[in-house]
């Protein structure tokens, strides 16, 4: 299931759809972090959460991506989120670890 969500900002707004595969390796992040340290675990959910609810506004500001059509924002220097955007919408593909593979 996919979650959406407007972010109302200036006269450039446009939402922001988080896809199929985000939520299950956010978790899935959060949850092996969390086994050690829960604090550690929640601020970086907190912090991932935050930067992207502020890509509809500035989309454009990070990185090409490694993949045709996509952007990489590095959250922190292991952890990269990985979207698309279009004029109309900004997707959520996936949040990973830098050592992981994206394709």
């Amino acid at each position: 299931m996919t979650s959406s969500m407007t972010q109302n900002s200036s006269s450039a707004s446009r939402p922001s759809h988080r896809g199929n595969n985000r939520p299950v390796t956010l978790l899935a992040i959060i949850d092996y972090i969390s086994d050690d340290n829960p604090d550690a675990a929640q601020v970086l959910k907190d912090e991932i959460e935050h930067k992207t609810s502020l890509l509809p506004e500035r989309p454009q500001m990070y990185r090409a991506g490694r993949v045709d059509g996509t952007r990489e924002m590095v959250v922190r220097p292991n952890y990269i989120v990985v979207y698309a955007e279009s004029p109309e919408m900004v997707t959520i593909l996936r949040v990973l670890h830098a050592a992981q593979q994206w394709q």
